[in-house]
């Protein structure tokens, strides 16, 4: 019985060892970010540790490279993390005109952390871009892709203009057939 009791307490006690040692990290980033968290996220930098590896995860799973990232989707995402999110010059044509993915990396550059979250929140674009998938995310997950893009730094130029549905756009586009009534 006491075997038995010794080996609970021990195996015990190794679990909340390793919890703490995986804890002590995140405790740490954690603390430091709210300390400090605008000079975290100055100057294109952004908190580190796990915002920033939650935003790639949620970056590459959520399909923003596809269209964000020239050449990301016919190369099966081949294209090195320091080209991505800098837009792409191939518009999406449709009932709406032709629309071209912005570059995140300038956007997020050029704004504030809580001005993306309300973005987020609120926007309502063009096709193909699934506004309402943004607006439905938890806002720890906006934050996290927030900072993962601050953290590559701008880069890039930003897309061409949105050109309207009476007129032809110079460059590849990719054709939408009409939706179906």
């Amino acid at each position: 019985m006491v075997n038995s009791l010794q080996k609970a307490c021990a195996a015990k006690a190794t679990q909340l060892a390793l919890l703490s040692a995986l804890a002590l990290p995140h405790a740490a980033s954690a603390a430091q970010d709210a300390v400090h968290p605008k000079a975290a996220l100055a100057a294109g930098t952004a908190a580190p540790g796990k915002d920033i590896e939650r935003g790639r995860y949620l970056v590459r799973i959520g399909g923003c490279n596809d269209c964000h990232t020239a050449g990301y989707a016919m190369s099966a995402g081949q294209v090195p993390e320091k080209e991505w999110l800098t837009g792409d010059q191939l518009g999406w044509r449709g009932p709406w005109g032709t629309t071209y993915p912005s570059n995140l990396r300038l956007t997020m550059n050029a704004m504030g952390e809580n001005d993306w979250i309300k973005l987020a929140r609120t926007m309502k674009t063009r096709p193909p871009m699934p506004w309402f998938t943004l607006r439905d995310m938890h806002k720890d997950d906006l934050r996290a892709i927030y900072r993962f893009i601050r953290h590559l730094g701008p880069a890039g130029k930003p897309a061409p203009a949105f050109v309207p549905p009476d007129r032809v756009a110079e460059g590849p586009a990719i054709q939408f057939p009409m939706p179906p009534r």
